[in-house]
């Protein structure tokens, strides 16, 4: 095998103010990763973030650390055990997809593993997608406006923060009083907010509740009646988080920032599936880059979360194609 090049680098994007019950962000950073090899360039981004304990810096320590290794031409598999799960682990990973899918001149759908994956049994390209449209958190009237201006999306999802959810609940409904509704707490609710908000969100026809308790508060989910499936996210980052999420949770939210990649992204979502779990594909702040591999991800997803680069002044070029909700597969420019 000839050697690889690889190159590691910080990028700032920036996008319209969005707020969850954490706080709000204008702009993010993500790491980069370049591999070259015989004339191809594979790519693949991550965003760290410091919810998940993760730095710029960290992501890019870790990824050096093992230089020596990825251009003497480590592989996937290798990947997974010698960095662990998160961002710096995602970008390596799917720019070691990226690169294999253009050193053997296929669409990355078309390479066994993901071919498989989909199940397909022809290598057609993977089917268009419709993706949420997130609401950040803020006063009734303006998640009112925004859903007004956004009832035409087939499904919404609103990002809420404890008290007064359920009077902006009720603002968005009575603007968007056709469209599917899902939920996102961020972790922000407590028993008390769920029983008394359930049976209201029942009545306005939410479809999901996605992380309404703190990640070590998951427990308190065996003595709650779900009426409305439950969705794990900062819950559920990999396939080891699965057996204790049984039972707990309908619903889990697979995020390649979480899992480290797309390699253990397809794993979780087989685990997950065989476990009784549906399955969400989520991101982070992100841009087309971010979001291409996921949309492998989004070929069996229930929900499908990838509206990042919607909420970007400026992405990429050849950026993922959005119509309306509606995402069309990443073209062969900009990843796989």
């Amino acid at each position: 095998m000839s050697s690889r090049k690889l190159t590691v680098k910080t990028e700032n994007w920036s996008e319209e103010p969005f707020a969850i019950s954490r706080g709000s962000d204008d702009n993010f950073d993500v790491v980069v990763v370049e591999l070259e090899q015989n004339g191809c360039r594979g790519c693949g981004e991550a965003t760290p973030t410091e919810h998940n304990q993760e730095s710029v810096s960290q992501s890019e320590m870790l990824i050096e650390n093992i230089r020596s290794q990825l251009e003497d031409g480590l592989s996937r598999t290798e990947l997974q055990q010698i960095i662990p799960k998160g961002a710096a682990r995602n970008a390596v990973d799917c720019a070691l997809w990226d690169l294999e899918a253009k050193l053997t001149g296929k669409r990355v759908w078309e390479l066994p593993e993901i071919f498989l994956h989909l199940g397909k049994g022809t290598l057609s390209e993977p089917e268009n997608v419709t993706t949420v449209y997130s609401l950040g958190v803020d006063t009734p009237e303006k998640m009112g406006d925004l859903a007004q201006k956004n009832s035409q999306r087939p499904i919404l999802k609103i990002k809420l923060s404890g008290d007064g959810d359920l009077e902006r609940l009720q603002a968005i409904r009575k603007y968007a009083p056709e469209t599917r509704l899902v939920v996102d707490a961020n972790e922000a609710w407590t028993p008390e907010h769920f029983n008394r908000y359930v049976p209201e969100l029942m009545q306005l026809g939410v479809e999901m509740i996605e992380q309404p308790f703190p990640a070590d508060y998951d427990s308190v989910l065996k003595t709650l009646d779900h009426p409305i499936p439950i969705c794990a996210d900062e819950s559920c980052h990999d396939t080891a988080d699965l057996d204790r999420l049984v039972g707990l949770y309908e619903f889990v939210n697979i995020k390649l920032d979480k899992t480290g990649g797309l390699t253990e992204a397809l794993r979780l979502q087989d685990t997950a599936e065989s476990k009784g779990f549906r399955t969400m594909v989520g991101c982070m702040s992100a841009t087309s880059l971010g979001i291409a591999p996921a949309f492998i991800i989004a070929q069996r997803a229930k929900i499908v979360d990838l509206d990042a680069p919607l909420y970007l002044y400026e992405d990429r070029p050849f950026p993922m194609k959005y119509d309306g909700s509606i995402v069309q597969p990443p073209s062969p420019e900009l990843w796989g």
